[in-house]
């Protein structure tokens, strides 16, 4: 048994039946040892719930990583990411979100930040990119619009606003990208944008 194992396992039952209604008795059984063998590796629930979170957290930083070596050009890449979250938020479960954040809200917080920031520094790169590369307007604050592009995205993700569905849908990440993307193309980068809405468009026929 490897704590890998634990954590692969925890993660599955979170995401299934969410944080509260899982004991540790639970995860035990569920790999098939004692829950005397699981505390030699984990303490409590509360550390399984950090190091469970960390490893997801880990886990989309090297999906987010492994776009990024494809050496896409910005648009492209910006394609990728909104298809890899979107993809994430589907094996996702609302309770799991409610339950970190009713019953660990500091732990959610720190995970909100530590995700916010992630995103907020992809965003940057991938503006400043863009200007270097000659794919958008070179008079836009790359600053500004990556704060109001993440706030954007997590405003979307309310579900007093959207339903759980509609946050999951492309149609929603597509229409979130192309808003941003038709208000910092240049005419070179519209052309690229217009060939992949093409290109996107022929793989639903």
């Amino acid at each position: 048994m490897k704590l890998e194992d634990i954590l692969i396992k925890a993660h599955e039952l979170f995401h299934k039946y969410a944080i509260k209604s899982i004991t540790m008795d639970d995860v035990a059984r569920e790999l098939g040892i004692s829950k005397k063998t699981l505390y030699q590796f984990i303490m409590n629930k509360k550390e399984l719930i950090e190091k469970v979170i960390a490893k997801e957290v880990e886990t989309s930083t090297a999906k987010h990583e492994a776009i990024k070596k494809l050496n896409l050009n910005p648009i492209e890449e910006l394609f990728e990411f909104s298809k890899m979250m979107n993809e994430l938020l589907k094996t996702q479960n609302p309770a799991l979100i409610y339950d970190l954040r009713k019953y660990h809200p500091s732990l959610f917080n720190k995970i909100s930040e530590i995700k916010r920031q992630k995103a907020y520094e992809s965003v940057l790169a991938n503006l400043k990119n863009g200007i270097k590369d000659g794919f958008y307007r070179k008079e836009i604050n790359p600053d500004i619009i990556a704060k109001i592009y993440v706030s954007r995205i997590e405003h979307n993700y309310d579900q007093s606003i959207f339903s759980i569905s509609e946050i999951t849908s492309m149609d929603v990440f597509n229409e979130i990208l192309i808003y941003h993307l038709h208000g910092i193309c240049n005419s070179e980068g519209l052309k690229i944008l217009n060939k992949k809405l093409d290109e996107f468009k022929n793989q639903l026929i």
